[in-house]
């Protein structure tokens, strides 16, 4: 929460990545940096429709909804996310 106070990150954003995996990615998925044009979140529009995943393929979907998060960014959509992710955190069946 510091880092959303601090305005380094936003509380809804595509979900940081680690740096050291970074570079691999935008090397081989088109248009990974643009998910960079907005600030990263706690919580996302992938996070709460993808479930957990590590791989190239993985990264690829959420790739996917990170970019149309950054392209349909409202205050409704944030909203929603918002929304979605509390019901995740309250209710174990909306868990992915």
């Amino acid at each position: 929460m510091w880092t959303v106070l601090k305005g380094d990150m936003s509380f809804v954003g595509p979900r940081p990545e680690r740096p050291e995996f970074v570079a691999e990615l935008e090397r081989q998925l088109p248009f990974y940096a643009e998910r960079h044009m907005v600030k990263p979140g706690i919580t996302g529009w992938a996070q709460i429709n993808y479930p957990y995943g590590a791989s190239l393929d993985d990264a690829r979907h959420k790739l996917e909804y990170d970019l149309y998060y950054t392209k349909n960014y409202s205050p409704f959509l944030d909203l929603l996310i918002i929304l979605q992710t509390v019901r995740v955190l309250l209710w174990a069946e909306g868990a992915r």
